[in-house]
């Protein structure tokens, strides 16, 4: 694996195992936060597969058009069309006053990003379930 597509998936883990712990929060927790993660995970994992196939892509959050760009190597990607428009909409939404997500909202992201992580890690060669640091990187 190259090295870049390596820190594409660190980041898109960090995404991951931050919207499950804020989702886990009992008091105040930031729905808006799970949703954004939970599209942030699905970007960075895609971007990953790109750029393991040496594929250019823009500075985007589309998720969509990005999907696009990975359907050529990975047709039966496909299937994931719907969770991915709907976490799509997490890039920006609740990124702003006016809008806020619900507890119901924030599960459905967590589903959705569980999904494409897995459909991608297993494009990428990886096992589905997320690896523990090392003791040395746990801060």
């Amino acid at each position: 694996m190259k090295p870049l597509t390596r820190e594409w998936i660190d980041k898109a883990e960090g995404d991951f195992a931050t919207a499950l712990r804020e989702i886990r929060v009992r008091k105040s927790p930031n729905y808006d936060a799970v949703c954004f993660h939970a599209q942030q995970c699905a970007e960075k994992y895609l971007k990953a597969r790109l750029q393991e196939a040496e594929r250019p892509f823009s500075k985007t959050h589309d998720l969509i058009a990005l999907l696009e760009a990975v359907l050529p190597l990975e047709p039966m990607l496909e299937a994931l069309r719907p969770a991915l428009r709907e976490l799509n909409r997490y890039a920006v939404t609740f990124r702003y006053p006016g809008e806020a997500a619900s507890r119901g909202e924030a599960r459905r992201a967590v589903a959705d990003c569980r999904k494409i992580r897995r459909a991608l890690r297993e494009a990428l060669g990886l096992e589905a379930r997320r690896k523990l640091l090392p003791r040395q990187s746990r801060k």
